[in-house]
């Protein structure tokens, strides 16, 4: 891969600290400009092909480079059973013994990717003073030079990942390779050498005597593809085990018609060493070489891509999801230039994404009725058979005039059926010709269907998803009403676990020309029976407020009403009576996280207010209120726990952090002020409660006018 200016300097940065560490193997991942992914743009010590499901990897994935980037911190694994523990889509794609670093590549204000380092089996449980220095030295100077190179720019979509060779441990002359080639010839046996992509790269006559092939064909090939009786995944899995584990490995294969070889494999970081001898003992009867026409044996490597396509869909929650891992993974796994997922909806095509097609070839089909469209996945939809074309001339003859549409040459077409009912069609195309052996369409058709398990549950939590949005977006104000001498902005964030919906609620109820009440609580859970509940608080406090109650006597009688409902539920409320032309504020809470007060001139406060018991526990329960001043250009914000509760961290120290970032924010308008306070929970990835926020703003020119006007729902 050709990585243009500057991929020079990185290759170098990249293969020092490699060597400096004393690491295997190495990657680098550049953070992509247009979306949240990091991508592998080079590497060293690992074949390319191995690497294959990891090449593009998004943000939150579950994946230690992923985590290493997302969180800014390195991530060290010892041995497979922490792999296995901690990330287990992983291991089940690499089930061999290494160790692990994953660490930031950052210039102190942005994270540009990520340093991956494999070491032999056989570390220390953890890293060394001097291989944490040196991970953390090389972290530094790749992020040096990718802030000032081309990679940092965006550049990272090349067709390919440049993989570099470390030095030769010495160099030699002509007379002394000579030399070792005698040396080779004159052992007993005969041996071979593997580049790290399993190609026979020199093959001794001895070596193409016992294996029973020329050494024209030999060199070039890899062995388990050229060899009939060494095509069993096995055989294939001690290769790859040497080369990541780093461990001398061997294995015994059947040759026909009576000869049983032993093959002896010698790992380093440029390739591997074999040594092929017959074997001195019997392994009884062998299994017979699969003929011409016999679908044969997968490859080890595609069955590890199975089974971590197999996790990493199960990890899939919105449909989203799974057309980008299609697209990610399984089309440069099997060499497509192109994808597209369908879904049949109420008897037409819809597109749920693609890759690698001209828009216009998309919106060809996009919408037709199946009855009428004479496409490969109406016929794919019709029947549940996968089909598969090699040739332009093949696709033109069945379906004349889409091989000019598409620009394709040849094409997968697989249904996706669950339990008998198809739910979609993927479509892998490729530029050029090209066949399908047994092996790979068996594969295929299994993807195919775990695709569309996975696509059928993203599909129905999407359906759920969109029904608890719009319930908690009909619950939630539309729009709040304008109040002269007063702004304000309101935001609600869901949680990202579980159902989009939650028991976060805010109000703003307008009582008379000068005065509003402003409400903020949160029903406990994250479901249908909290929402609900959210509704009957909110409607019970507008009633109380409207009907001219004191903050103290509203939290009362909505108590009372939601006790008697028995919802098995708590509600914390926190209620602001606030008064324009008064300029003060009397407020009550029922076991809601106290306001902030930044008011002119001084440093923003927590008010102290009456805690009281939460609503729906004790029908006797008495609020208090508590009055304060609030002078134009005050800032009144009023949240729910999700803002400040976080998990290992002091409820106090949060508050503290909540109020300074108010505090120090510059004058500006209350809409502008809750993205401030919002900034880091909209970053989370993994926010674990409901958010919702109030931010009131007494103007400084009493009169003006600011119509409140909440944004649009975010979804997690």
């Amino acid at each position: 891969m050709n990585g243009g200016a500057g991929s020079d300097a990185v290759d170098r940065a990249l293969l020092r600290v490699m060597l400096e560490a004393g690491a295997s193997a190495c990657g680098l991942y550049v953070l992509t400009a247009d979306e949240p992914v990091i991508q592998l743009t080079a590497m060293s010590g690992i074949p390319a092909r191995l690497m294959e499901p990891w090449g593009r990897v998004a943000l939150a994935a579950p994946i230690p480079v992923a985590v290493a980037a997302r969180r800014e911190r390195l991530v060290w694994v010892a041995c497979h059973q922490q792999l296995a523990r901690d990330f287990p889509r992983t291991a089940v794609a690499v089930p061999y013994e290494f160790a692990l670093a994953a660490a930031p590549i950052s210039d102190g204000s942005r994270c540009l990717g990520s340093l991956l380092l494999l070491w032999p089996e056989g570390h220390a449980p953890q890293l060394s003073a001097e291989e944490r220095e040196a991970v953390e030295t090389g972290c530094r100077r790749l992020a040096a030079v990718l802030a000032k190179g081309p990679l940092a720019d965006g550049d990272t979509s090349p067709a390919g990942v440049r993989v570099l060779s470390p030095p030769p441990a010495r160099s030699v002359d002509l007379e002394e390779a000579f030399a070792a080639v005698d040396y080779a010839e004159r052992l007993p046996g005969g041996g071979c050498a593997l580049d790290l992509e399993g190609r026979i790269t020199m093959v001794t006559t001895g070596a193409a005597e016992l294996l029973g092939e020329a050494e024209t064909r030999l060199v070039g090939s890899r062995p388990w593809e050229l060899l009939p009786w060494l095509r069993d995944p096995v055989f294939e899995d001690r290769y790859r085990a040497a080369v990541v584990s780093r461990r001398a490995m061997s294995f015994t294969a059947y040759r026909p018609p009576n000869r049983w070889l032993t093959f002896r494999l010698f790992p380093d970081a440029r390739g591997l060493s074999v040594w092929i001898s017959p074997s001195d003992r019997e392994h009884g009867p062998a299994a017979p070489m699969p003929s011409e026409d016999e679908a044969v044996p997968v490859r080890a490597g595609q069955i590890y891509h199975v089974l971590h396509l197999a996790a990493a869909l199960t990890e899939a929650v919105e449909a989203r999801d799974v057309v980008e891992l299609v697209a990610d993974q399984i089309v440069p796994a099997f060499g497509a230039q192109g994808v597209i997922m369908y879904a049949a909806e109420a008897g037409r095509l819809r597109t749920l994404g693609y890759r690698g097609y001209p828009a216009e070839a998309i919106a060809a089909f996009e919408g037709v009725a199946l009855g009428a469209a004479n496409s490969p996945a109406v016929h794919a939809l019709a029947t549940g058979q996968p089909s598969f074309f090699t040739s332009p001339e093949e696709m033109e003859r069945d379906y004349p005039g889409l091989p000019h549409l598409t620009g394709k040459a040849a094409r997968a077409v697989l249904p996706l059926i669950v339990s008998g009912r198809p739910v979609g069609c993927c479509i892998l195309a490729y530029n050029r010709p090209r066949t399908f052996s047994p092996e790979e369409r068996q594969i295929l058709t299994s993807l195919a269907g775990l695709v569309a398990q996975a696509l059928d549950r993203a599909r129905l939590y999407d359906t759920k998803q969109q029904l608890a949005h719009d319930l908690q977006a009909g619950l939630l104000p539309h729009r709040l009403p304008a109040v002269p001498g007063l702004a304000v902005a309101a935001r609600y964030l869901p949680s990202t676990r579980g159902m989009d919906i939650g028991g976060d609620f805010y109000d703003l109820i307008r009582l008379d020309e000068g005065s509003v009440a402003a409400v903020i609580g949160d029903v406990q859970g994250h479901n249908a029976a909290a929402a609900a509940l959210m509704g009957q608080a909110r409607t019970a406090v507008h009633a109380h407020a409207t009907a001219g109650a004191p903050p103290g006597e509203v939290l009362a009688r909505t108590n009372r009403l939601l006790t008697d409902l028995d919802p098995d539920l708590f509600t914390s409320c926190l209620y602001a009576h606030i008064d324009v032309r008064t300029q003060r504020a009397c407020l009550a809470s029922a076991g809601h996280p106290p306001p902030l007060l930044r008011r002119p001139g001084r440093p923003t406060a927590v008010v102290d207010v009456p805690p009281g018991l939460l609503l729906g526990i004790d029908p006797q329960a008495r609020y208090s209120a508590t009055e304060i001043a609030l002078p134009p250009e005050s800032v009144l914000a009023l949240y729910t726990d999700g803002l400040v509760e976080t998990p290992g961290v002091d409820l106090e120290r949060s508050l503290a952090t909540l109020a300074a970032r108010l505090d120090t924010a510059p004058r500006l308008s209350p809409e502008r002020l809750a993205d401030v306070l919002l900034e880091n929970r909209h970053a989370e990835m993994d926010r674990q409660d409901d958010v919702a926020l109030m931010v009131l703003a007494a103007e400084a020119a009493p009169g003006g006018t600011w119509r409140a006007a909440p944004r649009a729902l975010p979804r997690s």
